[in-house]
């Protein structure tokens, strides 16, 4: 999602902070879900970087095997993947989860996935789905935004105070229009998560797609990520949400918590 391409520079006070590095990763995050390939003009428009420094970020991250140069265009290259690779390794969650993570999802003939933040997104480590032919074709690396889904306002519900609100500032400041819903939505998940243990996104994000989140620490206690359950708004009605496939999110939960030896 183009949205989270954002060119950060420092202001000359953080003496370790290194710019050209920054804009660097910042110019390999312009590679969304749908670009084959971009030229150093489309890098340019997207960071709004100067061409000639575009061209040699470029130059560089393709001799270090991050991007692949092809008739005057730019792919994203196996250093890439490697990266990523080992991030997902090294995910313990994902292996103690999958197997409750696939049984949710027979259930609730839907899908189940574990997420965590990037920045004002949530980004899929891990993604099971019903045998149905009718679920959401979300894979891992998918990215689904933070404030409007189920995943999203789980993990909000639980970061300390200061953190949230510098966050939804940063979403107000994006999309002002939309903000009073989007506070409304934020809102009635933390007063869901408090009296319910879930909270749910019915049509927020999508309006034909409701699912509930579920917040949980990570193997380490540091790292906060969210399950969510979610499919077509149609099998999935808010009734069967609240009643249903929420307690179950939580019980999911309360059970890798357990298997941790941690206190619910």
């Amino acid at each position: 999602m183009q949205e989270d391409v954002q060119v950060i520079e420092d202001d000359g006070k953080d003496r370790q902070f290194v710019n050209a590095l920054a804009r660097g990763l910042e110019l390999l995050r312009c590679f969304g879900p749908a670009d084959l390939s971009l030229s150093n003009a489309d890098l340019a428009r997207r960071t709004g970087l100067p061409k000639p420094t575009i061209t040699r970020l470029t130059y560089t991250l393709t001799r270090l095997g991050y991007l692949n140069y092809s008739d005057g265009k730019y792919q994203l290259g196996a250093g890439v993947l490697a990266l990523g690779y080992r991030m997902l390794s090294s995910l313990d969650m994902r292996t103690m989860a999958r197997p409750l993570m696939q049984e949710l999802a027979e259930h609730a003939q839907a899908t189940v996935s574990l997420g965590t933040r990037d920045r004002l997104s949530m980004v899929y480590v891990e993604t099971c789905r019903s045998s149905s032919h009718i679920t959401l074709r979300l894979d891992v690396g998918a990215r689904i935004p933070l404030a409007t889904t189920a995943m999203g306002k789980a993990l909000l519900c639980v970061l300390p105070e200061a953190e949230r609100n510098h966050i939804l500032d940063s979403v107000r400041q994006r999309d002002p229009n939309s903000w009073p819903l989007v506070r409304a939505g934020v809102e009635q998940a933390q007063r869901d998560y408090q009296e319910r243990g879930f909270c749910m996104s019915a049509g927020e994000w999508q309006g034909d797609v409701h699912a509930v989140g579920v917040p949980v620490a990570g193997i380490g206690g540091e790292q906060i990520m969210s399950f969510n359950c979610g499919g077509p708004s149609y099998l999935l009605p808010r009734e069967r949400l609240e009643e249903d496939l929420g307690p179950r999110l939580v019980r999911l939960v309360r059970q890798i918590n357990c298997n941790l030896g941690r206190e619910n």
